[in-house]
């Protein structure tokens, strides 16, 4: 028999219906007379645990007589006919390992980002460019259906697999026919309304086959010329920020909704005092004007226990896991935080003097540090446990009297200090140093690993000011982003010796 099997992959992540989908098709292929056989491959846990599996459809199981083939159990480079990827990224790893071919493979995949640890976790920006992964997508293949699927999942209230096995049917690769399709479903006799519908909806888009281009990762700032504000002293801010050029406005205009969702509109006067300040320094041109107003907004709105608990206790945020996890009528959902404060951001959360003093080592302390070592879970979808964060949310009416808020304000008047000066002398040199804010970010050890880079940066720039080249400085800055233990950052100071002197 000169025969070859049907050879499918599909990669998917947990929850997103990856091993509905193979069943799918191997009950597709089965009933309609084809030998068929499904192999899985877990992964390590990448966001939400990533799962190959692997179908080959062989026909003639219908024939009298027929005897059943030697299938394969996993798929090989450069010999799969057939790649489903539940996320862009799956789709980039099926390219990666070669599992996309331009001379045979039809990729069919989701279009969104689920982003992965090591994206979270980078110092920097770590996401990958979403574009440029797409475009590689469709360079590896023969021929590639790409489409926000999770966003069609959601519009039907289905899963993204019954969104895939439609695709599957409107890309015609398949030796069956719609109905046959939509039987396949039907016998699998559970969600089977919505599915259909995710499905119908997954063939129009797949037969479609649209150039598919993303939207910038980043969002997009509104014009500043175009913010409108109803409360009087807010409208006030907005006028006040569009005095900057375009450019500086605009970044200006998302600053100030940011701190005024982050805190209130005091402090959002307190973000443009702080930029008018150094508008009038000697030195400062539009470009450094308008990365110090992206960077101090983010610097104002610093990431403390007080944030995190207001985030999770959002109604939005309800709505947004809701949908996620598609809750239908009568359903329950329970959500469990898992959180682990340090002892130290216990201390920096409340009153700036009883913050100090319960840092200080005594018998307080250390109980506190024994009542910190364990992580604790809070049920948010219980009235206790949201009661315990909405609480500790309000607390932000008393933000500016606590410990974090001191330091951290001290840092940024340093930082401010520093560009102001800096500019006068070199201004590029002001530029890459308010670019050094990127990394302080997070909370936790996170934050503090990063502020470590950060301040060890800024003693290297406050002792070589007058010879420091900027762009050496940027070079330090990419080595603390690429590392953040900070290894090759002292690595590098050590090169080029730019260190503290030995004392004497």
């Amino acid at each position: 028999m000169d025969a070859e099997p049907i050879k499918i992959a599909i990669l998917a992540m947990g929850g997103e219906g990856g091993g509905v989908l193979a069943d799918w098709v191997v009950d597709l292929g089965e009933s309609n007379g084809y030998f068929a056989q499904t192999t899985s491959v877990p992964g390590v846990a990448q966001r939400t645990g990533a799962t190959i599996y692997y179908v080959e459809l062989f026909p003639g199981a219908d024939l009298p007589g027929a005897r059943a083939p030697v299938l394969a159990q996993v798929p090989m480079p450069g010999d799969v006919d057939i790649v489903m990827a539940s996320e862009l990224m799956e789709a980039g790893r099926a390219v990666q390992r070669g599992f996309v071919t331009a001379d045979r493979t039809t990729l069919i995949t989701s279009t969104h980002r689920v982003y992965s640890i090591a994206e979270k976790m980078a110092m920097g920006d770590g996401r990958v460019d979403g574009d440029q992964l797409l475009g590689e997508s469709r360079k590896a293949a023969r021929r590639c259906i790409s489409f926000d699927m999770a966003a069609v999942a959601a519009d039907s209230a289905s899963v993204i697999s019954a969104v895939l096995f439609g695709a599957l049917c409107g890309a015609e690769v398949l030796p069956f026919n719609r109905q046959q399709f939509e039987h396949t479903i039907e016998r699998g006799g559970v969600g089977v309304k919505s599915s259909l519908k995710a499905f119908a909806s997954g063939v129009e888009r797949a037969r479609a086959d649209p150039v598919t281009t993303l939207a910038s990762d980043a969002p997009g700032l509104r014009d500043a010329a175009a913010a409108q504000a109803r409360h009087p002293e807010v409208a006030r801010l907005l006028a006040h920020a569009q005095r900057f050029e375009k450019s500086v406005a605009d970044t200006a205009v998302e600053g100030i909704r940011r701190l005024i969702d982050y805190q209130d509109v005091a402090y959002a006067r307190l973000y443009l005092e702080r930029l008018d300040a150094l508008a009038a320094a000697k030195g400062v041109d539009h470009l450094l004007l308008s990365e110090t107003a992206r960077h101090l907004a983010l610097w104002m709105s610093y990431e403390d226990v007080i944030r995190v608990a207001d985030l999770k206790t959002r109604a939005s945020r309800f709505e947004r896991v809701e949908g996620e996890a598609s809750v239908q009528s009568g359903q329950v959902l329970q959500i469990d935080e898992f959180m682990h404060p340090r002892l130290e951001e216990i201390c920096e959360t409340l009153p700036a003097g009883l913050g100090r003093w319960l840092a200080r080592p005594h018998a307080v302390n250390r109980i506190a540090a024994r009542l910190t070592r364990e992580g604790r879970v809070v049920r948010t979808s219980s009235v206790r446990g949201f009661m315990l964060l909405y609480l500790l949310a309000r607390w932000r009416r008393g933000r500016r009297s606590t410990l974090r808020f001191e330091l951290e304000n001290r840092r940024i008047e340093t930082w401010l200090a520093r560009l102001c000066n800096l500019a006068g002398i070199d201004p590029a040199l002001a530029l890459e140093t308010a670019r050094c804010q990127r990394l302080v970010k997070g909370y936790g050890d996170t934050h503090a690993r990063g502020l470590g880079n950060y301040e060890c940066l800024m003693a290297v720039v406050d002792r070589h000011a007058h010879r420091l080249a900027p762009a050496s400085l940027k070079a330090l800055r990419e080595a603390a982003l690429a590392d953040e233990h900070g290894h090759r950052l002292q690595a590098l100071i050590a090169q080029w010796a730019l260190g503290a002197p030995a004392a004497n």
